[in-house]
C-alpha cells in the first residue's frame, strides 16, 4: 500500500475531529436574545467582508493561473496545482472563521456557568480552525501527489511548489486585508471611546465596536489560518523538493522515502494534536497562571507525542537517525520560541509590567519602553532559529533544515487552536459588555480575553519562527532547482549584493505601506464615530442606538482597497529581481528579505503585544486602573501597537514565504537566466 494513504486517513481524521468539535460547540446555548443579536451582526459583517475579499482573490487567482499555464516551462499542470492550493487555503480560512463567529456568544453564555466551561467552548471553537488547516493541508498535498507523482520525480517537484504559491497568494491578501480591517476598527474605537469619551471598552454606544468584533474574526482567525496553512504546506513542499539531496547524502533510501517522511511526520503531529486537545481544562480561579497552565498542558503533551511519532516514522521508513535530530531541533525551537514570546508579552512577567509602569509618566515613555522591549525580544527567536538550522544541517544537510520546519509546525493542530481561541474570547467579552451581564461574568471573560492576548502573541511568535525556517527551506530548494552551487555563492558578486540590499529594503517598505493603510482607515473610523456622537440624538445617554453598519461598511471598503498594492508588490518583486539580476541576484534578494523580515516581524509583533497587555494590566486595577492618566497613555501605546502586531508584523511572515515560493515555482524559467546586469 502507498504510504500516502496514511496521510489521507490522517487528513480525514483531522477534519472528522474538527467536525466533532464543531458539533460540541454548536450544541451549547447561544445565550439571550440580545447576545444572539450581537453575534448575528458580527457574523453578517465578517461573512460579507470575506465574500467580497474572495471575489477580488478569484480575479487574482484566475489571472496568475492563466499566466502560469501559458509559460512553456511550467504549463497547465502547474496552473492547476496553483488554483488548487488557493482553493484549499480559502476553504481552511473560511471554515475556521465560520466556526469562530458561531462560538463567541456560546462562549459568553458558557462563562455565566463557569470559567472552565467558557475556556472549553472557546478553545474547542478555535480547535476547529486548527484541525481544518492541518486536515485540508495534508489532504490537498495527498491529492496533488496521487494526481501527478506518476509523471516522475523531476516533474512532480516542479508541479507541487505551485500548490504552496496558491496558498501564499491567498494568505497574503487575507492577512493584509483582514489586518487593515481589524486594526482600523479597533484603533478608531479605542481613540474615540476610551481616550476622548472615557467610556468602557466595547461600550454599546460606540459605533465602531461591531466592526472591531468583525475585524477580530477576519484578521486574527481567517488571516492567521491562511498564514499558518501556507507555512504548514510549504514546509512539506520544501522538504519534498529536496528529496534528491536526501538520497545523495544517504539520508533516505530512495525518492519515495524522502518525500514520504515529511508527510508521516505531519501525520504524527495531527494525532498528537488531537490527543493534546482533550488535556486542556482549568479550575475556577480567573488567574493567568492557571489558564496558561491549562493550554501548556495540551501543547507540551502534543509536542512530546509528536517527537515519539516522528521517531517511529524515521524507523519504519528506514531513514537516517540524523533526520530525527533535525526534526527535534525544529520542534524544540518552536516550543521555546512560543515561551519566549509569552515572556516578553504577558503581563504576568516583568517586561510588559515595565511598559505599564512607564505609562504613569506619559505616552512618550510608554512608546519608547514598548518598542525597546520588542527589539530586545528578537534575540531569543533569532538565536533559536539559527541554532535549529545549524543542528539540522549538521545531522541531515539542507534536507534537515527543511524537515526541521516540519518539526516546528507538526503540532499546528493544537497550536493554531490556542491562537484562534483568542479572537473568540475577545468577542465573548464584548458580547457580555454589550448585553449588560453581571460584573463577575465580565471578570471571567476578561480573564479569557487576557489569556487570548497572550496566546495570540505566542501564536504570532510561533508563526514568525516557522515562517523564517520555512522561507529558508524554500530558498535552499530554489538554489537546488536552478542549479546554484551554494558553496560558490559569494557576497563579492555585484548582482548578489544588489539583490541582498533590495531584499533588506523591501520588508521595510511593505510595513510602511500596511501601517499607512491602517492609519488612513483609522482616521475614517474616528471621524465616523465622532459624527455619530455629534449628530445622533440620545446616543450619549444610551437612549438611541449607533449606526454600526456604517463603520462595518467603511472598514470593508477601505481594507479591500488598501490591501491590493502591498500584496501585488510582494508578488512582483522576486519576478523582477530574478529577470534583472539573474538567479544568483535573486538568491541574494531572498537572503536579505528573510533576514530583514524576520527581525522586523518579531519586533513589531512583540512590541505590539506588550503594549496591549500593558494596557490590560492597568485595566485590572493596577497603577490607577481604568480612566487614569496611565491608562490613557497605555491606550495610545496599544493603538500604536495594534497595526504592528496584527497587520504589518504577521503579514511579513507571508511576504517572505511568498517571495521564496514564487522563486521556486519560476525555477524552470530562471534556470538559464543570467539577468540584464
Amino acid at each position: 500500500m502507498d504510504v500516502i494513504y496514511i496521510a489521507v486517513i490522517a487528513g480525514v481524521l483531522a477534519l472528522g475531529f474538527g467536525g466533532f468539535l464543531a458539533v460540541y460547540v454548536l450544541q451549547r446555548e447561544p445565550g439571550s436574545e440580545r447576545m444572539r443579536e450581537i453575534s448575528a451582526a458580527i457574523k453578517e459583517g465578517a461573512l460579507a467582508f470575506l465574500h467580497r475579499e474572495y471575489q477580488i482573490l478569484a480575479i487574482f487567482v484566475a489571472v496568475v493561473a492563466i499566466i502560469l499555464a501559458c509559460i512553456p516551462d511550467l504549463g497547465w499542470r502547474v496552473a492547476v496545482s496553483f488554483i488548487f492550493g488557493a482553493l484549499c487555503s480559502m476553504g481552511a480560512g473560511y471554515a475556521g472563521m465560520n466556526m469562530a463567529i458561531r462560538t463567541n456568544a456560546r462562549t459568553a453564555h458558557a462563562a455565566t456557568k463557569s470559567l472552565n466551561e467558557g475556556l472549553r467552548v472557546s478553545f474547542r471553537g478555535g480547535g476547529v480552525m486548527g484541525m481544518c488547516v492541518v486536515g485540508i493541508g495534508i489532504l490537498g498535498l495527498s491529492i496533488i501527489y496521487f494526481a501527478f507523482h506518476n509523471l516522475g520525480t523531476a516533474e512532480f517537484i516542479k508541479i507541487i511548489p505551485a500548490y504552496g504559491f496558491g496558498a501564499s497568494g491567498v494568505a497574503l491578501f487575507a492577512r493584509v486585508g483582514g489586518g487593515i480591517y481589524t486594526k482600523g476598527a479597533d484603533a478608531g474605537a479605542d481613540l474615540v471611546g476610551k481616550v476622548e469619551k472615557g467610556i468602557p471598552e466595547d461600550d454599546p454606544r460606540n459605533a465602531a465596536v461591531i466592526a472591531d468584533f468583525v475585524g477580530d474574526n477576519v484578521g486574527d482567525v481567517a488571516g492567521m489560518g491562511a498564514d499558518l496553512f501556507e507555512s504548514y504546506v510549504e514546509s512539506i513542499i520544501a522538504t519534498m523538493t529536496l528529496c534528491a539531496v536526501a538520497i545523495t547524502a544517504n539520508l533516505a533510501a530512495d525518492a519515495k522515502t524522502a518525500w514520504y517522511l515529511p508527510m508521516m511526520v505531519a501525520v504524527g503531529g495531527i494525532a498528537a494534536s488531537i490527543i493534546g486537545t482533550f488535556l486542556v481544562r482549568v479550575g475556577e480561579k480567573p488567574e493567568m497562571g492557571a489558564l496558561l497552565g491549562a493550554l501548556r498542558r495540551g501543547t507540551f503533551s502534543a509536542s512530546i507525542l509528536t517527537a515519539a511519532f516522528a521517531a517511529a516514522a524515521v524507523y519504519f521508513l528506514d531513514a537516517s537517525w540524523g533526520v530525527l535530530w533535525a526534526i527535534l531541533a525544529g520542534l524544540i525551537a518552536g516550543v521555546i520560541i512560543g515561551e519566549s514570546t509569552n515572556y516578553f508579552t504577558s503581563y504576568a512577567y516583568s517586561p510588559t509590567r515595565r511598559v505599564s509602569e512607564a505609562s504613569v509618566t506619559g505616552t512618550g515613555p510608554t512608546i519608547i519602553t514598548g518598542f525597546a522591549n520588542g527589539l530586545f525580544s528578537s534575540m531569543i527567536p533569532i538565536i533559536l532559529v539559527a541554532a535549529a538550522m545549524l543542528v539540522a544541517y549538521q545531522f541531515a544537510d539542507i534536507y534537515g533544515v527543511a524537515i526541521a520546519g516540519i518539526g516546528m509546525l507538526s503540532t499546528l493542530g493544537i497550536t493554531l487552536a490556542t491562537d484562534a481561541y483568542g479572537p473568540v474570547a475577545d468577542n465573548s467579552g464584548g458580547i457580555v459588555e454589550m448585553s449588560h451581564l453581571p460584573p463577575e461574568i465580565r471578570e471571567r471573560t476578561d480573564a479569557l480575553d487576557s489569556l487570548g492576548n497572550t496566546t495570540a502573541a505566542t501564536g504570532k511568535g510561533f508563526a514568525i519562527g516557522s515562517a523564517a525556517l520555512t522561507a529558508l527551506a524554500l530558498m535552499l530548494s530554489y538554489t537546488q532547482a536552478v542549479g546554484i552551487d551554494v558553496s560558490k555563492l559569494t557576497l563579492l558578486d555585484a548582482p548578489v549584493v544588489a539583490g541582498l540590499f533590495i531584499g533588506v529594503m523591501l520588508p521595510g517598505v511593505f510595513c510602511s505601506m500596511t501601517l499607512g493603510s491602517v492609519g488612513r482607515t483609522t482616521s475614517l473610523i474616528v471621524n465616523e464615530v465622532r459624527r455619530q456622537f455629534r449628530e445622533i440624538k440620545g446616543l450619549w445617554e444610551g437612549t438611541a442606538r449607533p449606526e454600526y453598519g456604517r463603520c462595518v461598511d467603511i472598514c470593508t471598503k477601505a481594507a479591500l482597497r488598501e490591501m491590493i498594492t502591498p500584496a501585488l508588490m510582494a508578488v512582483a518583486a522576486p519576478i523582477l529581481v530574478g529577470f534583472v539580476l539573474g538567479k544568483e541576484g535573486l538568491a541574494g534578494f531572498l537572503i536579505g528579505a528573510v533576514a530583514s523580515g524576520f527581525l522586523l516581524a518579531i519586533t513589531l509583533a512583540n512590541a505590539g503585544g506588550s503594549w496591549d497587555n500593558a494596557k490590560k494590566w492597568i485595566e485590572r486595577g493596577n497603577l490607577g486602573g481604568k480612566g487614569s492618566e496611565a491608562h490613557k497613555s497605555a491606550v495610545v501605546g496599544d493603538t500604536v501597537g495594534d497595526p504592528m502586531k496584527d497587520t504589518s508584523g504577521p503579514s511579513l511572515n507571508i511576504m517572505i514565504k511568498l517571495m521564496a515560493v514564487i522563486s521556486l515555482v519560476l525555477a524552470p524559467v530562471l534556470m538559464g537566466a543570467s539577468g540584464l546586469i
